[in-house]
């Protein structure tokens, strides 16, 4: 049954346990024997006592406390309350000099006060956590090491749709342990034998994600039908409960442990300050946005071609952030009159170029020029007017496409890191810095809506190559890096992030399979071929031959010979003079002749 709120002032407890607790003083200092003459002091100096001790819990504010919700931190307010209380009785008692007063008493009373209040608490919080179990509330097993299910039953606490059973660790040290009173049931590869067992059918992940105990959890969790739920996310702790527990997704799996910030020096460049994003409706664009928003910018204006993007961004940040000044645009970045007009009205600091084509075959034939026109007029454009509205930075996003393309559209990406190079030189006010990385989980035209789809039409799943292989994060990630990024990088630097190990594309598709709680069976896989100008395989960004190391753990910068320059009047010519229609042949050879380890694919 749920526990009614108690309307009980829990200070007469207090109350009566000073009390006893007094007389308990005088007992034990007498031998368990208080000698007649001494039985009026005790009455006597009752009240002051209890004066001095209320007095002392007040001024350490124990009485806002929540007995429910007692811990260690509240008990150490107790302490403090206690002792200050002591302090005070102290000093009343000697001012009042009663006559043959023991004195070993006011060493002993505290004590017995610390250990009645503190069982009292301790006995109520035990009370209200049991009597507080809804009949309804369902039978969860935790996944973890011991550390990691701290953090889980903290989550847990107060939950009513939710109570734990039991834990499987996937440490062998830790089993036949207990854990607030929660055995350790078995190894984490036993799960579906503990879930028959205690008759749990939801298990509540508590490693930490991207390990391996995830993928493994999955694998032995899906074939005994169990519910898989992950912990909240960081940006859900502030309203954490058992409420906040999310089904398990694909970033679950596959994400790594959050990139760290230099939250001061994110602070000093954008606190207070006019910050710029194009491409601000996308994927990438729009989880930046959501991020310099927290770091407190006054002003954020936003840009993108797409008037229903500009929209829900627009809808979104006004909702979570309305103390900040949004300003939402819908230009063209490959308009540079209509660009400098509005960004030359803000003068931002920094400026976050996100806008592109990034669709690989889509961009490989018919629209080659697009992605010329948009990924490298575009990024120019962006470029010199950052500069010539004195921005502090430019950050270009760029792609792990770029690292010896074989396709248009990381051929267009390569050749917009050395046109943004190439206006470094000309501003030299302006930090230029382009950001590499790879595939985005969830960003328009990924894989992962591609699957989601296929698999609620009921497959087949289509996959390109048994082998291909691709590194993957997840947006916010991505957003992290691009901000931390900007904020150390240097002009004409390339940056890009150590992403570990790459992933078969067929591993992430199995891997989707199970999630929705299908099998291979149901969903079946399908490889249709290599895709006109699509890799096997990535480049790898981050090892020690192609990159050098930074601060920053997770961001290395990639090796160059100097700033690379191209001769941007020439680009703007031979786009202007190519017209309507070039011919794909024509675009490809001057794409050659710019970024001569472009190798086309067909």
């Amino acid at each position: 049954m749920q526990l009614r709120k108690s309307l009980m002032p829990f200070w007469l407890v207090d109350f009566l346990l000073l009390s006893i607790s007094w007389w308990l003083a005088f007992w034990l200092r007498f031998n368990f024997s208080i000698p007649d003459e001494f039985n009026p002091l005790v009455w006597l100096s009752m009240p002051l006592m209890l004066g001095a001790y209320l007095l002392g819990l007040v001024l350490a504010r124990v009485y806002r406390q929540v007995w429910r919700y007692i811990g260690l931190p509240e008990l150490r307010q107790l302490g403090l309350g206690v002792f200050l209380g002591g302090l005070l009785c102290v000093a009343a008692v000697l001012m009042m000099r009663y006559p043959q007063f023991p004195r070993s008493v006011l060493l002993i009373h505290p004590m017995l006060v610390v250990l009645s209040l503190g069982a009292a608490r301790a006995g109520w919080r035990t009370f209200a956590e049991h009597t507080e179990l809804s009949p309804n509330s369902q039978p969860l097993l935790i996944i973890g090491s011991l550390e990691d299910a701290t953090s889980a039953l903290r989550v847990l606490k107060g939950s009513s749709q939710w109570h734990c059973v039991g834990i499987a660790s996937p440490l062998m040290k830790e089993q036949g342990a207990y854990l607030q009173q929660i055995p350790v049931l078995g190894l984490a590869s036993e799960i579906a034998e503990i879930a028959r067992s205690t008759g749990a059918t939801t298990v509540l992940l508590a490693s930490p994600p991207g390990s391996t105990q995830r993928r493994d959890a999955l694998l032995q969790a899906n074939p005994a039908g169990l519910t898989l739920l992950a912990m909240p996310r960081a940006d859900a702790w502030l309203r954490a409960d058992g409420a906040s527990l999310h089904k398990i997704e694909l970033e679950d799996l596959l994400g790594r442990e959050a990139v760290q910030l230099d939250m001061r020096g994110l602070a000093e460049l954008f606190s207070g300050q006019t910050v710029c994003v194009s491409g601000a409706g996308g994927s990438i664009g729009s989880e930046l946005c959501r991020q310099i928003a927290r770091l407190g910018v006054a002003r954020l204006v936003c840009i993108d071609a797409s008037e229903i993007a500009v929209y829900k961004l627009e809808q979104e940040l006004s909702q979570a952030h309305p103390h900040m000044q949004g300003i939402y645009y819908t230009a063209n970045v490959r308009e540079p009159e209509r660009l400098l007009a509005v960004v030359q009205s803000h003068q931002p600091t920094v400026f976050f170029h996100a806008a592109a084509y990034k669709h690989v075959p889509l961009m490989e034939s018919n629209n080659e020029i697009e992605a010329v026109r948009t990924n490298i007029l575009g990024t120019l454009n962006a470029a010199r007017v950052a500069g010539l509205c004195g921005a502090k930075k430019f950050v270009l996003i760029s792609t792990d496409k770029a690292v010896n393309p074989t396709n248009i559209m990381g051929a267009t990406k390569r050749m917009a890191e050395l046109v943004v190079q190439s206006v470094a030189r000309e501003f030299a006010a302006t930090d230029f810095v382009s950001v590499r990385f790879g595939n985005v989980l969830g960003s328009s035209g990924s894989v992962v809506p591609l699957f989601t789809e296929q698999i609620a039409k009921g497959g087949p799943i289509t996959v390109t190559h048994p082998d291909i292989v691709r590194y993957f994060m997840t947006i916010p990630e991505a957003a992290r890096l691009v901000l931390q990024a900007g904020l150390m990088g240097k002009s004409g630097q390339i940056y890009v992030l150590d992403m570990g190990e790459p992933m078969k594309i067929a591993e992430l598709a199995r891997l989707m399979i199970k999630l929705s709680g299908r099998s291979e069976n149901e969903i079946a896989l399908v490889f249709t071929g290599l895709r006109p100008g699509e890799k096997l395989y990535e480049e790898l960004l981050a090892d020690d031959e192609t990159t050098e190391p930074t601060p920053h753990a997770k961001l290395r910068i990639a090796k160059s010979n100097g700033l690379q320059a191209v001769q941007i009047e020439g680009v703007v010519a031979w786009v202007n003079d190519a017209g309507a229609a070039p011919s794909s042949a024509d675009i490809r050879q001057w794409l050659r002749s710019h970024v001569p380890e472009y190798q086309a694919r067909l």
